[in-house]
């Protein structure tokens, strides 16, 4: 009996994987980090709009699948207007897959509704806000 519990206890020992070992597996099955980033803007000026438009491609070429967000505050919010001359390379970002957010106190002091902007974006009621909901859920804050 008593060589039986040693037998089965040395079985138990080899069949069961060392610490190291079981981490190195555990490590091989986790999934890649969602790499998620959220840039700021609130200057209402083409050039700005541009690089922040350029540097969303770049972080997008570089990292591949890559959530995007822009919260957009302020004067900012004319370059997410309609007809703004940023419309048409806004609406290409959000066709690849980029989120924008208006800040809706800012659209209320500005007087601005929804039939004013650009199709398809999202907004909040406060852009700040927004931006500290999603840095807290882990997303990466830039401003350009």
């Amino acid at each position: 009996m008593k060589h039986l519990r040693a037998a089965v206890l040395a079985l138990a020992v080899l069949v069961s994987p060392l610490p190291g070992v079981a981490a190195a597996q555990s490590a091989a099955t986790a999934t890649t980090p969602i790499n998620r980033v959220v840039f700021q803007i609130n200057e209402e000026d083409s050039r700005k709009w541009n690089t922040v438009l350029a540097n969303i491609n770049n972080v997008q070429e570089e990292l591949g699948k890559v959530e995007v967000a822009v919260v957009v505050i302020g004067p900012a919010l004319g370059m997410l207007k309609a007809d703004a001359l940023t419309a048409n390379k806004v609406q290409d970002a959000m066709a690849a897959g980029v989120r924008f957010v208006a800040c809706g106190n800012s659209m209320q002091a500005q007087q601005l509704t929804r039939d004013d902007m650009i199709d398809h974006i999202d907004y909040a009621r406060a852009g700040y806000v927004e931006l500290m909901r999603l840095q807290q859920g882990g997303w990466t804050y830039l401003r350009p």
